[in-house]
C-alpha cells in the first residue's frame, strides 16, 4: 500500500476516493522514564524516552491507517496528516488522518 503526505503520486491519477481513514494510539512510558525525563528536564537536552514514544506511536498510528485503507480496498492515501495531544503526563495520543483512494496509472 503506498501512503503519502502528497495529495498526488507521481505516474498515478485518483480513480476514486474512499474516504477518509484515521490510525490513533494513545501511549505513555513508564515511570521509570518518567523520572528520568523529569532529571533530564532539569539539565537539559532531548529526552530520548520520550523520543522513542512518540515514534512508537507514530508507527502504530499509520499501521492501523493503512488497515482501515486495506479494508476499504484502497490502493493508497493521500493527504496524510497528523495531529498530537496530550492526554496524561507522560503519555500522548498521536492520530494519523488521510485519504483512502483507487489509483490508476497515467
Amino acid at each position: 500500500m503506498l501512503f503519502t503526505t502528497t495529495d498526488a503520486l507521481p505516474g498515478y491519477v485518483v480513480r476514486s476516493v474512499l474516504g477518509v481513514v484515521t490510525g490513533n494510539v494513545v501511549q505513555s512510558k513508564h515511570v521509570g522514564r518518567d523520572i528520568m525525563a523529569g532529571l533530564k528536564g532539569i539539565v537539559g537536552g532531548e529526552l530520548k524516552g520520550y523520543t522513542e514514544m512518540m515514534s512508537e506511536a507514530r508507527n502504530k498510528a499509520i499501521q492501523r491507517l493503512v488497515d482501515e485503507a486495506s479494508k476499504l480496498g484502497a490502493d493508497a492515501v493521500v493527504g496524510i496528516r497528523f495531529s498530537t495531544s496530550s492526554i496524561l503526563a507522560g503519555s500522548c495520543e498521536l492520530l494519523a488522518y488521510g485519504t483512502a483512494v483507487k489509483l490508476q496509472r497515467a
